[in-house]
């Protein structure tokens, strides 16, 4: 699959790049000296597309599936800064301080029986309300960003975008939708938020 400038493998146990990864990585806030951590990186396209504006990228994922195919795709594409490492959420990264912060959330409301039985679910299952994975990752961001650091996710506007806006505010972030996209039962946004220094 040609995404962009790169070519990127795809199989059938990671989450295939879609709308969602290609508002992500068509609107990346990334400075050249930034160590940023991409969150799921799945294929690797937002990590490798991350991996043009920054000095260096970690990107993690729950999948091990996820990160062969990423592997594969990051030696296909010729990228040389971006680091590999297998774990969920922050649990990679402790001890670790980041400028950008990067993920393309589980957002989707799943109910039991939507849940697959295969490494493809953790790309999609928010549980019920959609929020099982954005809210332990919202309580924890702001402790792996360096001062001033950013963090970029996509959620969709089924789990509950002004709660995500309101929570990163609180924890002092100035927040903004930076772009989206509309389709016929859900509108999917880039939520971009800045550390207040």
């Amino acid at each position: 699959m040609k995404m962009g400038e790169f070519e990127i493998e795809t199989n059938n146990n990671v989450y295939e790049p879609s709308d969602d990864s290609f508002l992500l990585s068509e609107n990346l806030i990334i400075e050249p000296d930034d160590i940023v951590l991409e969150i799921g990186t799945g294929t690797g396209i937002i990590a490798i597309s991350a991996s043009k504006l920054a000095k260096k990228v970690i990107a993690t994922d729950i999948n091990f599936d996820a990160l062969e195919l990423a592997e594969k795709n990051i030696k296909a594409n010729d990228v040389g800064n971006i680091t590999l490492l297998f774990g969920d959420l922050f649990e990679p990264v402790q001890n670790m301080k980041f400028d950008v912060i990067l993920f393309n959330l589980p957002y989707l409301p799943t109910e039991e029986c939507e849940i697959l039985e295969d490494n493809l679910n953790y790309a999609f299952d928010g549980g019920l309300d959609g929020r099982k994975v954005i809210n332990p990752f919202l309580n924890e961001v702001k402790s792996y960003l360096n001062e001033g650091g950013k963090v970029q996710l996509i959620q969709s506007s089924l789990s509950n975008i002004e709660e995500t806006i309101s929570k990163l505010r609180e924890l002092g972030f100035k927040t903004e939708i930076t772009a989206k996209e509309r389709f016929f039962f859900e509108e999917i946004v880039l939520i971009t938020g800045v550390l207040d220094r």
